[in-house]
């Protein structure tokens, strides 16, 4: 064995285990400040919550409002079509008359007046809007009326657009007047219709 005196082993691991310790304390302190660093920074500076995205507009929200629209443009209208002569019906031809056989034998066109116009005279050419009744001039029957069907009746005159009868009775007449034309069959639809009565009141021509 040697004779050097021995180091204690007892103070060595005494010296080491307070270096250890020490350094221990140290870490925890660096530990510590880093900590209190982390906290403090967090703590002053807080990050702002996110905000929730805007939520996009819904259909109704753009909608514009009513008073906000602007009116649209309006469809030109259509033009009117041409308009009827004007007819000025005389008290004396508002009433449906009353159309009475005839006597002895017709021979030739007979034009009586029962009412007497004031307005122009018709001319050939023109085109005539008069209500009439149809009766046979032997019987008195009645075969067409445009009364009955509730509105006038209008044709060219005087063209051969209608019987002889109405294209020679009719021109000359003045409107507003209400005349008797006693027709021939010759004249009219033949002999199957026969002679025939027409009462006819003149409304308009053009």
């Amino acid at each position: 064995m040697s004779t050097e005196t021995a180091r204690p082993i007892t103070g060595d691991k005494a010296k080491r285990r307070t270096q250890a310790v020490a350094g221990a304390v140290a870490g925890v302190a660096v530990i510590a400040v880093l900590v209190t660093v982390f906290v403090t920074v967090r703590g002053g500076d807080p990050e702002p919550a996110a905000q929730p995205a805007a939520a996009a507009p819904s259909a109704e929200a753009v909608q514009p409002t009513p008073e906000a629209v602007e009116p649209e443009a309006s469809a030109p209208a259509a033009p009117e079509p041409a308009q009827p002569a004007p007819v000025n019906t005389p008290d004396q031809l508002k009433k449906q008359p009353v159309v009475k056989a005839g006597t002895g034998t017709l021979t030739e066109l007979k034009v009586t007046p029962l009412v007497a116009g004031r307005g122009p005279a018709v001319k050939a050419g023109q085109t005539v809007t008069a209500n009439y009744v149809l009766v046979s001039y032997k019987t008195g029957q009645e075969i067409d009326s445009s009364w009955k069907r509730g509105e006038p009746f209008s044709t060219p005159i005087g063209t051969g657009q209608v019987i002889q009868g109405w294209d020679k009775g009719i021109p000359g007449q003045k409107v507003g007047s209400r005349i008797q034309i006693d027709v021939p069959a010759a004249m009219a639809y033949g002999p199957e219709q026969g002679d025939l009565r027409f009462v006819v009141d003149i409304l308009a021509a053009k």
